[in-house]
């Protein structure tokens, strides 16, 4: 570790030309200010040549001259001027600049411009779900679903081609997966959220992920000395429907930022999944369909304060309340090699699900210095608990619809406990030479699974130990982490960061009497070039190395059963996979940008729809199975031509190559994929917008899977009144039905399955959303630092 930090201060500091340099960042007491006017003047009041510029998106700014007297200028719209005389000789750092608000000429500024609804930054594509009307009032998933290039399937959001995606929260990873993520994401108002960033490459400050890379959704920030009070309801019509409120207040004046926000829902959503398996000698047709309660409740409260100019403590807290209760039913055919039907399976189901989580955050913000030496801490504590009964009983039933007998009936009773307590150190630490910045995290996490099942064809319970499970895992991370920034001359900018990662992990089925352990040490390097050319001209690089970990589920090595002949079982002995990532971007003018990325991974791991052939089992486990790579060329393209229509397009073309272990009995799908999506926003009034939506991915061939085409067209409404107080929208999602997973198929051991789930994304939703308030909040919120151990609980 020692070695290659300091083969990153000597690259830095053989890049390091000897200029004369003068820097700063420039803030408003709290919040970096982007885009501010920077320039010199000589003693005669005239501006030096070349000598201006403007802030980045951190407030910092970087302007080159010659020897002399001379006196800055910064300037931006609402704040006072601030000046300096400075007699330059040396490099020059003028630290951290504070504007002071303007409040005699605040009033009469009124700006008009508004972001791009996709930008493409250095290290990751930005969408702004605040301009997106697809978006309001619904939740974080559906404003993920409407994200270019994010796919959610099967209670599973990954990027276009890549694994499943690590999610974060104001750049603090969750660690949930599957059906408790999108729970979590189901609580999160998408009117409270400002943007996505689609992170590919993350820098050595994020903890380190694999080829699916992260999504890190942003909440709303407003402006300083002022309060606000948002009220909403969404109405959401499918086969069932549901209906959320929500109310967010924040308040930010002098010394104190403070954020409260509650959401409720209640309704009822509808979930189909089917699929069909070829045996040798039968064919399984399964069709189940379930009514799913969407209870759930949530609140936010978050407080900060400024004990002086340079500390600013905090805390907040975020709890979930849910109870997706589910009544299902399936029908299980089997069908003879003559192609008519032998028996049926009937399937009724009754799942009661209680879901609660509390996330609690502290912090201490430390500026050190006026040249931008900055230190915060964080400590965490994160608490998940999944109780959920399942009661089902399975029946057979001749092909003239005769009762044959109970082939299997059980109550589960199953409890997952997570706990995780964690403390992080940053360091923003700016040298002469080389932007930098460091820090370490101590992560400690303990899941507790216990499954508790019992027979009850007899009609009266028996406790079953074969089908009874305790399964406690426990896992420890150390991290440390440099990062080394600089900017050379006016068109280079080079970033490079090593992250050290040391895991211990400890897994212990008392059921079974099985211990594992697995202890690993990892060095992962990131590298970012960018190249400005001239105004219209932009080219980048990265790569970085990454690691996929198992979801604490997937580590379990019980098997539960599906019924007699289907069954599920994790596997403790999955090792984490790797991945090393490039991408080189071209950016024309803002409005046309190329990328072009690869991938290669080794030990993939996933879940296979496995069989045993003779004996007609269906089984689902998770292993460690392939090696990939995976390249796909990218484009974006904006059309804003005109000042009633806006246009932002997206498409990719993908191919993927598999190798799998030689053990499998199947065969890899390599294949490519095209995908294409387009954001259409047309202005039909002063106070009405129209915005259509549309994408497609056509079928696909990776690692063992062959998945045909989707695509999706939504069309929302806008409509403002009150002077823009009160908004109303209505938004027809997915309106042909033909968004969902279809025909996914693979083959092990001789033996075919096809499957497809509809989680309703065809809906109607409407909202009507109140504002009042001074329309000045600036609350800045803040992550939770224990979201980095949020995302793999299931």
């Amino acid at each position: 570790m020692r070695n290659c930090i300091l083969s990153i201060f000597l690259m830095t500091s053989f890049l390091g030309i000897a200029q004369l340099e003068l820097t700063g960042t420039v803030t408003d007491s709290s919040n970096p200010v982007a885009f501010a006017n920077v320039f010199l003047t000589n003693q005669d009041g005239q501006i030096v040549t070349n000598s201006g510029g403007i802030t980045d998106e951190n407030g910092f700014f970087s302007i080159k001259t010659e020897k002399g007297t001379y006196k800055i200028t910064v300037s931006f719209i609402g704040f006072k001027d601030w000046e300096k005389e400075l007699l330059i000789e040396n490099n020059y750092d003028l630290g951290n600049i504070i504007l002071e608000e303007d409040t005699e000429n605040l009033e009469e500024v009124v700006i008009t411009s508004q972001k791009k609804l996709i930008e493409q930054k250095t290290d990751r594509l930005v969408f702004n779900v605040e301009n997106s009307i697809a978006a309001i009032g619904g939740n974080a998933a559906d404003a993920l679903r409407v994200a270019p290039g994010i796919r959610i399937q099967n209670n599973n959001i990954s990027m276009i081609g890549g694994e499943s995606s690590r999610i974060m929260i104001d750049g603090r990873l969750l660690e949930l997966t599957g059906e408790d993520l999108i729970n979590f994401l189901n609580s999160i108002a998408s009117d409270d959220i400002k943007k996505i960033e689609i992170i590919t490459n993350p820098p050595a400050k994020y903890e380190i992920v694999g080829n699916g890379g992260i999504i890190n959704v942003i909440y709303k920030k407003g402006r300083r000395n002022s309060w606000k009070n948002t009220s909403g309801i969404t109405y959401n019509q499918n086969t069932y429907n549901f209906t959320t409120l929500r109310n967010s207040f924040f308040y930010n004046k002098s010394k104190i930022r403070l954020a409260l926000s509650v959401n409720g829902s209640k309704g009822n959503i509808r979930n189909q999944e089917g699929s069909t398996i070829f045996f040798p000698n039968s064919t399984w047709n399964v069709d189940t369909e379930s009514k799913d309660e969407k209870d759930n409740y949530s609140g936010r409260f978050s407080l900060e304060y400024d004990i002086s100019e340079n500390i600013k403590i905090g805390g907040q807290y975020y709890g979930t309340y849910n109870r997706p209760d589910s009544k299902g039913n399936g029908i299980t055919n089997f069908i003879n090699n003559q192609g008519t039907l032998d028996s049926l399976l009937i399937n009724d189901n009754n799942r009661s699900d209680r879901i609660d989580s509390h996330v609690l955050n502290a912090h201490v913000i430390t500026q050190l210095d006026t040249i931008g030496r900055k230190i915060s801490v964080d400590f965490d504590y994160f608490r998940y608990n999944n109780s959920l009964e399942n009661d089902y009983i399975v029946n057979t039933f001749s092909s003239e619809n005769e009762f044959l007998g109970i082939n299997q009936a059980a109550q589960n009773f199953s409890n997952q406990n997570i706990k995780n307590y964690s403390v992080k150190v940053d360091m923003e630490h700016p040298l002469s030479f080389v932007n930098l910045s460091y820090g370490g995290k101590l992560s400690f996490i303990t899941t507790l699974n216990d499954l508790q099942n019992f027979n009850t064809i007899t009609g009266s319970p028996v406790f079953d130990t074969n089908l009874s499970n305790q399964f406690e895992y426990k896992e420890n991370v150390q991290a440390l982490y440099i990062n080394g920034a600089k900017k050379i001359q006016n068109n280079w900018n080079l970033q490079a960061g090593l992250r050290l990662e040391n895991t211990e992990t400890r897994g212990y089925s008392a059921t079974l009497n099985q211990r594992n352990k697995n202890d690993y040490l990892k060095i992962f390097p990131t590298l970012y070039v960018s190249y400005q050319r001239n105004d219209a001209h932009n080219f980048s690089f990265n790569y970085g190395k990454g690691i996929n970990r198992p979801s604490f589920r997937d580590l379990n090595p019980f098997r539960s059963f599906i019924n007699s002949n289907a069954y599920s079982e994790g596997n403790p002995f999955i090792q984490p996979s790797f991945t090393d990532r490039f991408t080189l971007s071209h950016n024309y003018k803002g409005k046309l940008i190329t990328n072009l990325y690869y991938a290669r991974t080794k030990d993939g791991f996933g879940t296979l729809f496995s069989a045993d052939a003779e004996n007609e089992i269906q089984t689902i486990i998770r292993r460690n199975y392939y090696s990939s790579s995976f390249f796909r060329i990218s484009e974006t393209y904006t059309f804003d031509s005109f000042s009633w229509w806006k246009s932002q397009n997206y498409f990719s073309f993908s191919l993927q190559n598999t190798r799998l272990d030689d053990d499998l009995n199947s065969s890899p799908q390599n294949g490519n994929q095209f995908y294409f999506s387009t954001n259409n926003t047309f202005v039909l009034g002063k106070t009405t917008k129209l915005q259509a939506d549309f994408w497609y991915a056509s079928k696909n061939k990776a690692l063992l899977y062959d998945v045909d085409k989707m695509y999706n067209f939504t069309i929302g409404l806008k409509q403002s009144f009150l002077d823009n107080t009160l908004q109303a929208s209505l938004v027809f999602n997915d309106i042909f039905d033909t968004a969902s997973l279809r025909n996914l198929s693979s083959e092990i051991n001789g033996v075919e399955t096809i499957y497809g789930q509809n989680y309703s994304s065809r809906n109607v939703r409407f909202s009507l959303t109140y504002s009042f308030g001074n329309k000045k909040v600036n609350i800045k919120n803040r992550g939770f630092g224990s979201k980095d151990e949020q995302n793999r609980a299931n």
